[in-house]
Parts: C-alpha cells; sequence; structure tokens
C-alpha cells in the first residue's frame, strides 16, 4: 500500500515517461525541426508546448502537415517516424537528465515489489535504450508504447491497456481506483482519468494551473513522498 498526499492510497503506479521520467522533449523537438524544417513545416518551441506535447509521432506528424493544409499518405508517414526515430537515437548517445527525485523513487517502490508500468507515446526504440542509460530497465513490468495503440493520449486505450497488462502481470492483485498514473501533460491527464486511474500531476511541463484535471499536482517527484 503506498500512502499519497490527502491520505490517498494506491498499490500500482504507471509512469509516463518524456516529462516524467527524463527531460528530453527538447530532444524531440530537435528532432522534428531537422526533418520538418526543410519541408517548410516547421513550428516553434510555443506551439511544441501548447499543441505537440502528449502527441505520438503519428499524431505529431500528421497534425504538422495538416496545420498547413498538407496531404500525408501512409507510406510517407511511416517514413517520417523512422527517420525521426533515428535522430532521436543519435540525439540520446550524448546522455539523457532524469528529473529530480525520480530514479529515488523508481528504485523505492521496485525494491518494495510494487507494480510499476510506463505509459507513454513515444517509441519503444526512444524508451529502451534511455532506461538502460539509468539502469532503471528491470524496475518495470509492463511498458506500453505508441506502437502498442490505436490512438494516442488524451485517448484512454494506452492508459487501459498499460492497467490490464500491469493486473495480468500481478495476478490480479489490485483494482483501478488503487492505481496511480504520474503524467506532465493535460492530454496524459484527461488519457489516465479516462480509464480510470488517480492521476498526479507533476509541472515539469506546464504551470499547476494547466494541469487542475488530476487528482493532485506536485512541483517534483523529490517532493511526493511515498509511504508504503
Amino acid at each position: 500500500m503506498i500512502l499519497l498526499p490527502s491520505g490517498i492510497t494506491a498499490k500500482a503506479v504507471i509512469f509516463d515517461f518524456d516529462g516524467v521520467i527524463v527531460d528530453t522533449e527538447p530532444l524531440h523537438y530537435a528532432a522534428f525541426q531537422r526533418i520538418l524544417e526543410p519541408l517548410g513545416l516547421h513550428f516553434s518551441w510555443q506551439e511544441y508546448v501548447e499543441t505537440f506535447i502528449g502527441f505520438d509521432d503519428r499524431d505529431a506528424f500528421r497534425h504538422a502537415f495538416s496545420s498547413k493544409g498538407m496531404m500525408l499518405g501512409h507510406d510517407d508517414l511511416l517514413r517520417l517516424i523512422e527517420q525521426k526515430a533515428a535522430i532521436f537515437e543519435e540525439v540520446i548517445k550524448s546522455g539523457v537528465t532524469p528529473y529530480p527525485g525520480v530514479l529515488e523513487l523508481i528504485f523505492h517502490l521496485s525494491a518494495h515489489k510494487t507494480p510499476l508500468a510506463i505509459c507513454s507515446g513515444a517509441l519503444k526504440s526512444d524508451i529502451s535504450p534511455i532506461l538502460t542509460m539509468l539502469g532503471i530497465s528491470e524496475c518495470f513490468d509492463v511498458i506500453v508504447t505508441a506502437e502498442d495503440v490505436a490512438a494516442s493520449k488524451p485517448d484512454p486505450e494506452c492508459y487501459q491497456l498499460a492497467f490490464q497488462r500491469l493486473l495480468a502481470a500481478h495476478d490480479n492483485s489490485f483494482s483501478i481506483n488503487a492505481t496511480i498514473a504520474i503524467e506532465d501533460t493535460p492530454a496524459g491527464i484527461s488519457s489516465a482519468k479516462a480509464a480510470g486511474l488517480i492521476v498526479c500531476a507533476v509541472t515539469n511541463s506546464y504551470p499547476a494551473d494547466r494541469l487542475e484535471q488530476a487528482t493532485f499536482i506536485t512541483d517534483s517527484l523529490s517532493a511526493l513522498n511515498m509511504e508504503m
């Protein structure tokens, strides 16, 4: 049992990845720009924060094209996703920075046998190398990525799937209303809430007033004291 702020209790935790575990959003933004700039489809960092964070790569490219009135076929979309994944893989070789307190939290929960999952709109190829770099690959029982679902956040499909797989991995030992999602975006919060989860929002990407749909909000996971 995990004791959370305001007396909330939970038995399992599902982490978002980008913006919660690691500060990779600037790296994703840079990778998108390297592809889209030559096509005249580049966008500002502010546009990325306001619109694109929370999208998976599929929806990000679709939106970039549709916002300029341009068509994007399925084959071209797959090619762009592959190009962006290759650029991102190269960029992260120089290292990534975890957010304060997150590694300590993950190790603490894992050591206490807490069921843990990742639910992300990123590709598995984006996530796996970073988990290895940080030494936390073995902490997670389940990882759900963009390849596993048809629709990105705020659609609840990814959190529903992450919960179902985590529950199966632990012999149905907890309920959905005893499962917490840790998120950093309005789209992610909407996705997790629609799936029936408790939601902790961390203000890594947005100010607290943009995250008010969450069950509770924290400025840093280092301030989140989970009593076992």
